[in-house]
């Protein structure tokens, strides 16, 4: 990866962080807004959007710092923990998961019961199953699990500030930015740095191999 390369990557992630933290906002911080539209205030809206654009500018970096560490730390559970590697991952996403609904309800201990919390941890586990099954069809089924690990674990990890706070409005502004930045640098990697799918190159060479008896026919004729 050049740094040009790198610099367009870095720009489309600040963007896409900026974007989704906005709209996200026009959802759940009505009230950032509402006192501003009767009457219509442009310069009040206005900072309101570079107030979350800034927060989604954040969320971004955070989401970029957690995927290279992300990477860094895939290798190195590869070359130190050789195949129980996979089972680690599968261990941990499991605990996250858990973490997600069982502990942080003992944290907060709100009347709602575990409902919410179990919704909520099955449409990150429901999300990052999608978007894992996208990564692997379009590189190697092997790519599935670590995706799925990085859209869990390491999304969750980088929720955590937000997590702490118990604020349901925070929360939300955080995590969808997040999902949004990991999503898009795990789907644009191998596209990045040329990744081939190798059942896609093995159809392509044997199309090559069925086409070439063929043209030698024609031109013996």
């Amino acid at each position: 990866m050049t740094i040009r390369v790198w610099l367009k990557f870095f720009i489309m992630l600040l963007a896409i962080g900026a974007i989704s933290t906005v709209i996200t906002s026009f959802f759940v911080s009505t009230h950032a807004y509402e006192p501003y539209l009767n009457p219509f205030d442009p310069w009040e809206i206005f900072g309101a959007l570079l107030w979350y654009s800034g927060y989604g500018l954040v969320f971004s970096v955070i989401a970029q710092m957690g995927f290279f560490a992300y990477l860094t730390l895939h290798q190195f559970g590869k070359g130190f923990f050789g195949r129980f590697w996979t089972h680690a991952q599968v261990i941990m996403i499991g605990f996250v998961l858990f973490e997600l609904v069982y502990l942080r309800y003992h944290q907060d201990a709100g009347p709602e019961g575990l409902f919410p919390y179990i919704v909520v941890a099955a449409m990150i586990a429901i999300y990052g199953y999608a978007v894992a099954k996208l990564k692997a069809k379009e590189t190697h089924p092997r790519a599935f699990l670590p995706a799925l690990f990085f859209m869990i674990v390491v999304t969750t990890i980088e929720w955590i500030p937000a997590l702490q706070t118990g604020d349901p409005e925070w929360i939300m502004l955080m995590v969808v930015p997040l999902l949004a930045c990991n999503t898009y640098q795990l789907l644009k990697l191998h596209r990045i740095v040329g990744f081939n799918n190798p059942e896609d190159t093995e159809a392509k060479k044997s199309q090559q191999t069925n086409t070439k008896p063929n043209q030698n026919g024609k031109k013996k004729k």
